[in-house]
């Protein structure tokens, strides 16, 4: 189960274009904010990657808007993000910390959240994919792209599912804040 302690938070090209392209785009826009905020309330370290903005646009003003100062946000033109020298140094930064689980979300499933996902699986990550705040252009390429992460080795969870494990119980000191984003 996640901890915080040991979490992540890796939000993947939740960009202008890219959910405007994919199906349930603003669903996902919208349950990646619940998780940002949960990452903020929570103090749990966030990665924003940006898959080429010059023409896919910059993350969601909607994401953006809810990031803290400390927010790691990088642009790669890499699918997985661990080809991104950057991304990759921040990655390693957190694991010596002992952050050893990936709350990964993101567009689009079946490129870059998997080829990510399969390269943080390889340096001994466990991955938790949330799969309402992941998209694709077609549920076709979705359905498949979750299907390989499960083969992969990647944990497939939803937003609720995660915000609950993370808080353990309903004494935790945050529990009120969290609950509010999911009703």
């Amino acid at each position: 189960m996640l901890n915080i302690e040991d979490s992540i938070l890796v939000v993947i090209d939740i960009q202008e274009k890219l959910v405007l392209a994919s199906k349930y785009g603003t669903e996902t826009a919208q349950n990646a904010v619940k998780l940002t905020k949960t990452a903020n309330i929570l103090n749990i370290p966030t990665i924003v990657t940006e898959q080429y903005p010059q023409g896919l646009g910059a993350t969601l003003l909607q994401v953006k808007e809810t990031l803290s100062p400390e927010t790691f946000t990088c642009e790669k033109t890499s699918f997985s993000a661990m080809l991104t020298p950057e991304f990759a140094q921040r990655i390693q930064e957190l694991k010596a910390q002992g952050k050893k689980q990936v709350i990964l979300c993101g567009i689009e499933t079946h490129i870059c959240v998997l080829q990510t996902a399969a390269d943080l699986i390889k340096e001994g990550f466990e991955i938790y994919v949330v799969k309402d705040a992941c998209a694709s252009r077609n549920k076709s390429e979705y359905k498949t792209g979750l299907s390989l992460l499960k083969q992969y080795g990647a944990k497939v969870t939803c937003v609720e599912i995660t915000l609950f494990e993370l808080l353990k119980t309903a004494k935790h000191p945050k529990f009120k804040e969290i609950q509010a984003l999911i009703k």
